[in-house]
C-alpha cells in the first residue's frame, strides 16, 4: 500500500522517533511511505527551502495518491490536524493515529475523541509496542485498516 505518514515536523519533533519505528516497520511490511524524507533531521530546514504553494500542493498530491493515512499525534501540529480533517471528510480513506499515553492529556481532543468510522486511535505505551500494533493494523495480507488494531 501507499502510506502517507503524518507526524509533527515543524512543532515539537519530540515523536519524530516513533516515527521513526513507525516508517522503519511500514517499510519493512513493504508499504510504500510517501513522506519517508519528513524523519531526517534536516525536514524542517528542507521545506523551508521550497515556497509553502509547493509545499501545499505536494502534500495534497500525496494525500490523494495515498491508501491509508498514519500519523503518530503526540506532539501539538496543525499540519497533522489539517491532513486528517481534510482526509476524514473529503476521503473514504483509512486514518489510524498513534499516540503516547502519556501524552493524552496533551493532545486536543478532536483527536482523542474522534469517533469518525474510518478513523482508528491506537494508544501506545512504548516505541517497542508500535511493531507489534502496525502488523495487527496492516498486517501483511490485509488490505485496509483493521478496527481490532487497537
Amino acid at each position: 500500500m501507499k502510506v502517507y505518514l503524518g507526524f509533527t515536523v515543524a512543532g515539537n519533533r519530540s515523536s519524530v522517533q516513533a516515527a521513526k519505528k513507525i516508517l522503519g516497520v511500514l517499510q519493512s511490511m513493504g508499504h510504500q511511505v510517501l513522506t519517508s524524507h519528513l524523519v531526517r533531521e534536516d525536514a524542517w530546514d528542507a521545506d523551508r527551502t521550497v515556497p509553502p504553494q509547493e509545499i501545499f500542493a505536494r502534500d495534497m498530491k500525496w494525500l490523494a495518491q495515498c491508501d491509508i493515512f498514519v500519523a503518530e499525534v503526540s506532539g501539538s501540529s496543525f499540519g497533522l490536524g489539517f491532513e486528517t480533517g481534510y482526509l476524514l471528510g473529503a476521503t473514504q480513506k483509512k486514518a489510524i493515529l498513534f499516540f503516547e499515553r502519556d501524552a493524552v492529556e496533551r493532545i486536543s481532543l478532536l483527536i482523542t475523541g474522534n469517533t469518525h468510522p474510518n478513523c482508528i486511535l491506537v494508544p501506545y505505551s512504548q516505541l517497542e509496542e508500535l511493531e507489534t500494533l502496525l502488523q495487527e493494523c496492516l498486517g501483511p495480507a490485509k488490505a485496509s485498516a483493521s478496527a481490532d488494531c487497537a
